[in-house]
């Protein structure tokens, strides 16, 4: 099984999510929250939501009573400026043709882990057209959990649901931007694919333990090789 991160990983959307963020926490709080200055790499929504508001200085109760709210509008946020991540952002080098591939494996299982709602996956991904490559049924996303080493044992319990198939940990390699999909995937044994198209570089990737590091996925049979051996 693969399981690609999206942000930072797939694609990249521009502006869009973290406006929508500080739109959504303005909106349901009353605090102003437009330039909140949290980094969001590697993070569940829950868990940005929550820190932009303890950031503009929501009290730590109040931000867990308006946290269904915010995600709500966040939800609705970004579906409504879903145009944007087309026009704003980009899909990284390699990621079609590599998600076409692996498509066409008759032995690969092919889904997301992310730190996205599964709204806000699956609205990122279509606006890409890159959701016809996954199987989202199997997916497993921060609206599942705020702790994204929670994960993966939830996207192999839905693959033994909605496939009858029993998967290992070993046999799930998680492919991600940041020290965090690397986190997910140790906390349960699983392979760590991690590419430096995001926010941190080969110097900072590197050495941190993962099953291979790459700059980018622009050669496809490279990464094929590391994920099919």
């Amino acid at each position: 099984m693969v399981l690609w991160d999206i942000d930072g990983t797939l694609l990249s959307g521009g502006a869009v999510a973290r406006e929508a963020f500080g739109d959504a926490v303005t909106q349901v709080t009353g605090v102003n929250a437009r330039d909140h200055g949290v980094s969001m790499s590697g993070k569940t929504d829950p868990q940005i939501a929550l820190e932009i508001m303890e950031r503009v200085g929501v009290a730590h109760r109040d931000a867990r009573t308006a946290l269904p709210g915010v995600l709500l509008a966040l939800e609705e946020g970004l579906a409504a400026q879903s145009f944007r991540l087309s026009d704003e952002g980009r899909v990284h080098l390699g990621v079609r043709s590599l998600l076409e591939r692996l498509a066409q494996e008759p032995s690969v299982l092919q889904s997301v882990l992310t730190g996205n709602l599964e709204a806000n996956a699956r609205v990122k991904l279509a606006s890409f057209g890159l959701e016809r490559f996954v199987d989202l049924e199997v997916g497993a996303f921060g609206s599942d959990h705020h702790d994204r080493t929670q994960l993966i044992p939830i996207a192999l319990q839905r693959v033994e649901v909605v496939t009858g198939r029993r998967l290992a940990p070993d046999q799930v390699w998680v492919i991600g931007d940041t020290p965090r999909d690397l986190d997910a995937a140790r906390a349960v044994g699983a392979h760590c694919l991690l590419v430096a198209t995001g926010r941190f570089t080969m110097d900072e990737l590197t050495g941190l333990g993962a099953d291979a590091v790459l700059s980018d996925l622009r050669d496809e049979d490279r990464v094929l090789g590391i994920l099919l051996a």
